[in-house]
């Protein structure tokens, strides 16, 4: 798909879009199909890292253990270190999860993770993953870990064949927020197993906005036949009802000269 198209949209979203008191974000949503959600291997599971932030802070949790912590507590949001699991509970750790964007662990503490954690942040999707770059060795510097993930979109499809993920906010620049949508739809496109043949549709919107397709095509509709004037048809409807009433008349002339013949 060509990348004028992503341009066009975003143009037009912004063009129509109404002043909030709050910035919206931009989502992109990919509508699939030709896949098979019940077969693991066309399941979808990614991290897409883009060339440019969301336009908005993402949360960051460090689960770590003493020989990271300090490192994390320079540039986490929140730090809860190996000895503070215990005391972890399920308000706590669901509110948690609530204001939480990633999660990132400590490599050898992860059994610990899982245990005090895993029941709530699982069944969320945001357990530490270290497709995403979130398991840390523990002489790890978590600073790049964080920077990369203010970058980075989770895509997954769970029990439908559609994908939405934000890719930018209002604040952003057009070209930025371009350049997100393009590098998600991109991974989706050569991760899928028949590329544009499983692509259904694609859209951007924002927050409180209508989505717009990408690609819409201008349907030219054609003229509608022009009707004839009431007078000339009821005009025509009369020449038809003489011409038959001609033809009548021509039957029996006819039929009467036959007989005069005889």
């Amino acid at each position: 798909m060509d990348k004028k198209l992503f341009v066009d949209a975003v143009s037009k979203i912004r063009a129509s879009a109404k002043k909030r008191k709050f910035t919206q974000s931009f989502d992109l949503i990919i509508n699939l199909h030709g896949i098979d959600l019940k077969k693991e291997n066309e399941r979808l599971l990614l991290f897409v890292k883009m060339p440019f932030s969301r336009g908005k802070k993402v949360p960051i949790t460090a689960l770590v253990g003493t020989e990271l912590s300090v490192k994390a507590k320079e540039v986490c949001d929140t730090v809860i270190t190996k000895d503070e699991f215990k005391t972890a509970d399920d308000k706590f750790v669901k509110k948690l999860a609530n204001n939480t964007g990633f999660f990132i662990a400590q490599a050898n503490v992860m059994p610990d993770v899982a245990k005090a954690f895993g029941r709530t942040l699982g069944t969320r999707g945001l357990m530490p993953n270290p497709k995403a770059g979130c398991v840390l060795p523990p002489t790890a510097e978590v600073k790049p870990v964080v920077e990369n993930l203010q970058k980075t979109v989770r895509v997954e499809t769970k029990n439908e064949k559609v994908i939405k993920v934000p890719i930018g906010s209002e604040s952003m620049k057009d070209e930025e927020i371009v350049e997100n949508a393009f590098a998600v739809f991109n991974a989706v496109l050569h991760t899928v197993p028949q590329e544009q043949n499983n692509i259904k549709s694609v859209l951007i919107k924002l927050s409180m906005g209508k989505p717009v397709l990408v690609g819409e095509k201008v349907v030219v509709r054609k003229e509608a036949k022009k009707k004839a004037p009431k007078k000339e048809v009821r005009a025509s409807k009369k020449n038809v009802r003489l011409s038959k009433k001609a033809k009548k008349s021509a039957k029996k002339q006819a039929k009467k000269k036959a007989k005069s013949k005889k």
